[in-house]
C-alpha cells in the first residue's frame, strides 16, 4: 500500500454538535443528529463518520434499569459480598454476560453476551437518575446500521456510524473510546502483505481503524457533562463496508492469551 492510496489521510477534522437534548426512550437518534447538524451549520457529507456516544444510544432503547425493581440471586448477593457491591447491580452484570472472568474488589470483569471484555458488562450509572443505571444497547451493530440508512435517507450523505464507550484497559490506567458497533466502514484494516517503507513485507499489522476513531472522538465528547456526545469526524478516505461489524475487531477466545 504506497502512500498514495493509504488510509491514513494529511488532515482530519472533528465536530462535536452542540444541541443534542437530554435523550429519552423513544427518541429519534437520526432525526437529534439531523437537526443538531442543522443548527450547528455543518451538512453531513459523503464518508463522514458519525460517532454516537453508547449512552444515548441506550437510552433512546430504553435499556434503563432500576436498581430497586432487580431481585439478585443467590450467585449475586455471593458476588456482591466479595466485591463490594450492590447485589441487584451484580445481578445485571450477569445478565448482560456470557461468564464472569475476574473479579475484584470494586470491579468484575466479564465477557458482555455480544463478546466484548470488559468491566461491570458496560453497566454504568454516570449521567442516568437517582437508583437506575444504563445497559449496553441491545445490538450496538444494528443501532449503527439503521442510524446509517436513516441519515442517508434524510440527508443524502453516504456515512459510517460508530457507536463508541469509554473502556479501561488492562495494562494502563485511564480510559478510551471504543467501539461497540459499527456500519458504513471498515472496522479493521488488513494491511498484511503490504509493504513498508524498507520493501520489507508486512506480516502481522491490522489496524483496529474504528477503535482509533472512537477514542479521537471520545477526546471531544469529553466523560463529565459536557453534552457533546455525537461527534461528526470528516476527511478519512473512503473504506466501506456494506457487511460492517463490531466482532471483526474482538479476538477470538483460541487466540486470547489472558483467559
Amino acid at each position: 500500500m504506497s502512500a498514495s492510496n493509504s488510509y491514513a489521510p494529511d488532515r482530519v477534522e472533528m465536530f462535536a454538535l452542540r444541541g443534542i437534548p437530554l435523550v429519552r426512550p423513544g427518541d429519534d437518534l437520526a432525526e437529534l443528529i439531523g437537526n443538531a447538524c442543522a443548527s450547528n451549520d455543518l451538512p453531513l457529507e459523503d464518508n463522514d463518520v458519525i460517532v454516537v456516544a453508547q449512552k444515548i444510544v441506550s437510552k433512546s432503547e430504553g435499556r434503563v434499569v432500576r436498581l430497586s425493581e432487580v431481585t439478585p440471586s443467590a450467585e449475586a448477593i455471593e458476588r456482591a459480598r466479595e466485591t463490594n457491591k450492590d447485589p441487584a447491580l451484580v445481578q445485571l452484570i450477569l445478565d448482560e454476560s456470557n461468564e464472569v472472568i475476574r473479579q475484584h474488589h470494586g470491579i468484575i470483569i466479564v465477557e458482555h453476551r455480544l463478546g466484548y471484555v470488559m468491566a461491570n458488562a458496560g453497566i454504568d450509572q454516570s449521567n442516568a437518575d437517582s437508583g437506575q443505571v444504563i445497559l449496553l444497547p441491545e445490538d450496538s451493530d444494528a443501532t449503527a446500521a439503521h442510524l446509517a440508512d436513516t441519515l442517508h435517507a434524510t440527508c443524502g450523505a453516504r456515512v459510517g456510524v460508530i457507536v463508541s464507550d469509554s473502556i479501561g484497559r488492562a495494562w494502563r490506567n485511564g480510559t478510551v473510546g471504543q467501539t461497540l458497533g459499527v456500519a458504513g466502514i471498515q472496522p479493521l484494516l488488513d494491511l498484511r502483505d503490504t509493504m513498508d517503507l524498507f520493501d520489507r513485507r508486512m506480516q502481522v499489522t491490522e489496524v483496529a481503524i474504528a477503535d482509533e476513531i472512537a477514542a479521537a472522538a471520545s477526546a471531544l465528547m469529553g466523560q463529565g457533562d459536557e453534552a457533546k456526545p455525537v461527534v461528526v469526524v470528516r476527511g478519512f478516505r473512503a473504506m466501506p463496508d456494506e457487511n460492517a461489524s463490531v466482532r471483526a475487531l474482538l479476538r477470538s477466545r483460541e487466540l486470547d492469551m489472558f483467559r
